[in-house]
């Protein structure tokens, strides 16, 4: 059983032209943790997010567009606590749950993987549900158990997870951060979550990063069942 508390806490996000909400999450952050987290935000936003961010007192990495997983894999190594909370900059993910998912981590969970679904996530357009719905069953057959939300944003993470795997994924880093770990036998939960209306337009064409985060999943499961095969083998 570990025993972090709050003050072992990196809440990490990609940011890009999210300055409707920013302010919100971060007080969200905040409230929840006492101000004790450390909170990382990479952001390559024109509409003044970063400096919203460092009002807040976030340290913000600026970086180029480059997608989803760039920003969110710069936000994870530029972390330095033993605890990642990950999340998106919408304001749809209730993070005053962050001290519910650390505490999964000091019963000895390495993963605890927030599941909108379980409560219907009534506030996603139904398009994105159905699809999500669907990620997660296509996830499930192919990975050789039962996950509920693949695409999930907020989750916690051990460091040592972070560390121990190479992440290749963009757009579908989301589900590879959770198939990867569950592929691999870590101590993985999946916590049911409320989901709120965004805040802000959304910048991600579902068709498109539809097929991105289909196309993820199927490499990632082949390379993880792969990786599986020649581990059993003799030589």
């Amino acid at each position: 059983m570990a025993d972090y508390d709050l003050g072992d806490v990196s809440v990490v996000m990609g940011a890009y032209n999210e300055a409707d909400a920013i302010g919100h999450v971060l007080d969200a952050v905040t409230a929840a943790t006492d101000g004790r987290a450390e909170v990382v935000v990479v952001d390559s936003s024109s509409d003044g997010t970063a400096a919203i961010a460092r009002e807040r007192g976030a340290r913000v990495v600026e970086q180029e567009p480059k997608g989803y997983g760039a920003a969110l894999s710069t936000a994870l190594a530029a972390s330095t606590r033993p605890v990642v909370v990950t999340t998106d900059c919408d304001d749809t993910y209730p993070l005053e749950r962050i001290p519910d998912f650390l505490a999964r981590v000091n019963e000895g969970y390495d993963v605890v993987s927030g599941d909108r679904l379980y409560r219907g996530a009534d506030a996603m357009p139904a398009f994105n549900r159905l699809g999500n719905v669907a990620f997660a069953l296509g996830a499930s057959a192919l990975a050789g158990q039962r996950l509920h939300d693949v695409t999930t944003g907020m989750r916690a993470y051990r460091r040592d997870v972070l560390t121990e795997i190479t992440w290749t994924e963009n757009t579908g880093l989301s589900a590879e951060l959770l198939l990867r770990p569950a592929m691999r036998d870590y101590a993985v939960r999946e916590e049911p979550i409320d989901y709120g209306e965004r805040r802000g337009e959304t910048t991600l064409d579902p068709l498109t990063g539809g097929r991105e985060i289909a196309g993820s999943i199927l490499r990632v499961c082949a390379e993880e069942r792969a990786r599986a095969i020649r581990r059993r083998l003799p030589f």
